[in-house]
């Protein structure tokens, strides 16, 4: 980024300096005459720049500071017709939609948004320079080749602030190389359900660390307020998220309700905030949930009389995805309830041209008054000032950092990430068998040993991560089975991969390491209805090793404490991993003893799998707090292994929340579409919103094409939640088992009608199995957000 906003200040009211083709004019200030300073009035430089900004810009413009599109439905064309103050890439928006797209791409559209938005305007009016926002979560892990750091919740575990600092700087360097300005970072929420699928993004459970991890990471990215390198070189604007109680929602559904005594909640979820305040943070995020009632996107008591009157924020209010389309009275196009609430930017990734109309015509009105409107403005345009961004300061790619490839998963900074993969592991059981000793024989086991996707987890490259992901995106990643074998080469060890655990007979292991865990996810798919971890494959694998008197390390991936009493009683030795990122050799580090085991919980670990809260040391099998060194060998007592939840007849939901079930497959001609998403076989499946950020799909089907979709036997009958936009072209059939159903007709009726439930039973289709077939002979769409196997009634009879 620029050099320090002051410097660039003082070169602002100096005069205009020289255009050059590495420099834009900037923002210029009326400048000073003899009479103006002796009338100073006391505002600073900086705030007399903004208002005279704000004295020379029309309310078109104006607005357009306020609207936030996201890459995929804005062009740098449609930034210098409005002059949009800002834009974003969401977790699936890659430049020129591709979500592959290498690093090179990111700075030449971040160029290409800079030109647009700096171009001459008649009239005086000045040219805004816009500023590019991006979720780097764990390092700038949406471009191919950055270092990707461990999630929060592992950073936690280290309980070291200057490691994470060294992270954030790191980070920020990442982002500067592609030319971004801004990171929706960090997440400071203080989950206190793990149920939640974004505990992962929590440092803890305990607000004061929280707090103390939150200013490490924005002193981090930013720099120190009072420093040269403030919001300078090597630095992005932050953002603390999400203001307030994300992580304090009933039964940790993400968006959800938080319910209490609103000081109780303060205590605990705005604990946080203050001192990352006092650090100097430009941004706040507004949070999805609601407050005893009432969304946070529209709570003026909250985000202006709390946030501003209460803890003196003066940075920018931020909305997240149509957070604002959740208000009470609103949709994603139409919203003023947000901005009179103290939102300062909507956050409106497709709806924008409607969501712009629709506020500039309500200013007009009387609706939101102006001054509203400037004071928001003002909050932009102070954030740009601060960081230099008004003071002259050149394109994207002409800036310090901007295009140094070398420094884009530069090794410095893989380092620190690996260095902290190895703070954060957090050892709860040893029997003796770790450190790993000199010259064993070592074999690795499980789909995640050699996955950089599965130990990396969401928010990587894509929103979900995993899916279509393969090491191959990792370029200079280290997957944990790719670690241990190059550590192991420095112990004399013999490390081999077996992903299933079969070995020769005659190669019987001294160890076996068995790596398992969840599934990568992010926000609401995560979202959990107890701890009780399913997937059976390591702890199938444990069991096999143990059947043939093979010694096991348990290495769990996972982006919270989970009920893992079985994996636990059979492991020699069981180490909590988290979600390590880029670096796999981290964990090497520690299991062969290069490195100590120093990692302690941020969370609570729960004994039993029901999932109930867990703040403290009641219920918990290991407090906060508990992490044991590699000498610690203490016996391990046998823990009880009933969990009803593993026997209750559970919910057969194929598809929900925007995710495939496990075991649940989709495939088009042979190939698959994970998590229905992406194209093969003439379909194409792309991600859209029904009432959250693609919870639902929109599924394209070219002439004579079909969607296979096959799983577990959950029932005899389907239910699918369904709308069509457009009638089909030709005939549109259900298959399952044979039989087969012309539902053309259904279709037809359905248009235009909205969302609607479309119920199969053997009344139309016989002998319904665990497969069904949707084809189509035309072109044709529909959109999909749910799909689940159910038991029918006897004699139930179809419906759409």
């Amino acid at each position: 980024m620029a050099a320090s906003a002051l410097a660039g200040l003082v070169s602002a009211c100096a005069g205009t300096p020289v255009q050059t083709a590495a420099s834009a004019p900037p923002v210029e200030a009326v400048p000073d005459t003899a009479q103006d300073a002796a009338q100073d009035t006391g505002q600073d430089t900086g705030e007399r720049q903004i208002a005279d900004l704000l004295s020379r810009m029309t309310l078109e413009r104006k607005v357009a500071q306020l609207i936030m599109p996201d890459i995929s439905s804005v062009t740098p064309a449609d930034v210098e017709k409005y002059r949009f103050g800002t834009v974003l890439n969401g977790g699936n928006s890659g430049p020129y939609n591709n979500d592959f797209a290498p690093a090179q791409d990111w700075l030449k559209l971040a160029d290409e948004f800079w030109d647009a938005s700096t171009k001459p305007l008649a009239n005086g009016e000045p040219a805004i320079p816009m500023i590019w926002g991006t979720d780097a979560v764990h390092g700038h892990a949406n471009v191919i080749g950055a270092t990707i750091f461990p999630h929060n919740i592992a950073l936690g575990a280290t309980g070291d602030a200057d490691l994470i600092r060294q992270i954030g700087a790191a980070t920020a360097t990442e982002i500067e190389v592609t030319g971004i300005d801004w990171t929706f970072a960090p997440t400071v929420a203080v989950a206190r359900d793990d149920r939640w699928g974004r505990t992962y993004e929590s440092y803890s459970e305990d607000p004061a660390r929280v707090a103390e991890m939150g200013v490490a990471m924005v002193e981090g990215l930013q720099g120190k307020p009072g420093a040269d390198d403030f919001l300078g070189n090597g630095r992005v604007i932050a953002t603390a998220k999400h203001f307030f109680g994300d992580g304090g929602t009933a039964q940790g559904v993400d968006q959800g309700e938080v319910n209490g005594d609103i000081e109780d909640l303060k205590e605990v979820h705005v604990t946080p905030y203050p001192p990352a305040i006092e650090a100097g943070l430009g941004s706040v995020m507004a949070s999805f949930n609601s407050i005893n009632g009432k969304k946070m996107h529209g709570n003026k008591a909250l985000l202006t009389d709390l946030l501003r009157g209460d803890m003196g924020f003066d940075g920018l209010v931020v909305g997240d995805w149509n957070g604002h389309g959740q208000i009470k009275g609103c949709t994603n196009d139409n919203c003023p309830q947000a901005m009179l609430a103290g939102l300062d930017v909507y956050m409106v990734p497709e709806d924008w041209k409607a969501l712009y109309e629709n506020t500039l015509a309500q200013v007009k009105d009387g609706t939101i008054p102006e001054s509203r409107i400037d004071e928001a403005v003002g909050r932009v345009l102070r954030i740009k000032q601060r960081a230099g961004i008004l003071d002259g300061e050149v394109k994207p790619s002409l800036r310090e950092n901007a295009g140094r490839w070398d420094k884009l998963g530069f090794a410095p900074h893989r380092a620190i990430a690996r260095e902290a993969v190895a703070k954060s592991m957090v050892l709860l059981k040893n029997n003796g068998v770790l450190p790993l000793k000199e010259n064993a024989n070592i074999v690795v086991a499980g789909s995640a040993a050699d996955s950089i996707a599965q130990q990396a987890g969401g928010w990587t490259i894509t929103w979900q991560g995993g899916g279509e992901l393969t090491n191959e995106d990792f370029p200079g990643a280290t997957s944990i089975f790719a670690g241990l074998q190059q550590v192991g080469q420095s112990a004399n060890a013999d490390v081999t991969l077996s992903p299933d655990g079969d070995v020769a007979s005659s190669a019987k292991p001294d160890v076996a390491i068995v790596v398992f865990g969840e599934e990568p996810y992010a926000e609401f798919v995560g979202d959990r209805k107890d701890l009780a971890f399913r997937d059976a494959e390591g702890l199938e694998l444990l069991r096999k090793f143990k059947a043939d008197g093979v010694s096991t390390v348990a290495v769990f991936l996972s982006g919270r404490p989970m009920w893992v009493n079985r994996e636990l009683n059979i492991a020699d030795a069981f180490v909590a991993t988290w979600l390590p990122g880029s670096e796999g050799a981290g964990v090497a580090d520690v299991l062969f003893g290069k490195a100590p085991a120093s990692g302690t919980l941020s969370f609570s670990w729960p004994e039993n799998c029901d999932g109930e809260p867990l703040n403290g040391p009641e219920g918990a099998l290991f407090p906060v707090g508990f992490g044991r060194s590699l000498d610690d060998t203490k016996p391990f007592a046998t823990l009880s292994e009933e969990c009803a939840a593993l026997t209750a007849g559970g919910a057969s939901d194929w598809f929900a929340a925007g995710r495939l079930a496990d075991r649940v497959k989709a495939l088009s001609k042979g190939t698959e579409l994970p998590d229905l998403r992406g194209s093969a076989g003439g379909i194409v499946a792309r991600g859209i919103d029904r009432n959250a950020q693609e919870d639902a799909r929109e599924i394209t089907f070219g002439p004579g094409t079909a969607l296979d979709l096959s799983g577990p036997q959950g029932g005899d009958a389907y239910r699918i939640t369904y709308q069509v936009t457009q009638r089909p072209a030709g005939p549109v059939t259900l298959s399952s088992n044979g039989a087969t159903l012309d539902i053309s007709r259904e279709l037809l009726i359905a248009e235009g009608k909205g969302w609607r439930e479309m119920v199969l039973t053997p009344a139309c289709l016989a002998g319904l199995s665990n497969a069904l077939t949707i084809g189509s002979q035309a072109p044709f769409s529909i959109q999909i957000s749910a799909i689940s196997q159910e038991d029918a009634a006897e004699g139930a009879e179809c419906s759409f």
